[in-house]
């Protein structure tokens, strides 16, 4: 298993992203200014985009892995992988995420608590209603991790 950081033509990794956040404008949005952290294991598995907030705050605005390769701990190692890059420059990471269990106990396994809420995000925010699990997404629920 190898991780690479991604500076180049990011855009390249789009049909992953578009996994974890559906709509290209949103990811437009932070895929610039962005690392991405890209995961092999033989081919690509998972990969994230991680952005700075402040001089102590990071954001892990994307982390998706293949649908066939879900479950496999890809997510998890890549998470650990950035937890330990960024350790020495900044605090705290966050994570904003839909109101999904399956998706909230990832990452409360991988060390995240919930830190707070933002009402109407995926309403106000995207063009179409977006479901997850059956759940319409509505509030971001945000979630911090002691870096």
């Amino acid at each position: 298993m190898r991780i690479e950081i991604i500076k180049e033509n990011k855009k390249q990794f789009l049909d992953l992203l578009l996994l974890a956040d559906e709509q290209e404008n949103m990811i437009d949005k932070y895929l610039p200014n962005g690392d991405l952290f890209a995961l092999y294991d033989d081919d690509l598995k998972t990969v994230c985009v991680v952005v700075p907030i402040n001089n102590e705050t990071c954001e892990l605005k994307n982390i998706a892995t293949y649908e066939k390769y879900q479950g496999k701990g890809y997510g998890r190692a890549l998470i650990n992988f950035i937890s330990h890059f960024y350790k020495n420059n900044y605090k705290t990471m966050l994570v904003g995420t839909g109101e999904t269990p399956t998706i909230l106990s990832f990452y409360e396994n991988s060390g995240f608590e919930e830190s707070y809420r933002v009402k109407n995000f995926f309403t106000d925010n995207y063009d179409h209603p977006m479901f997850e699990e059956g759940i319409q997404l509505v509030d971001m629920i945000y979630l911090k991790k002691d870096l």
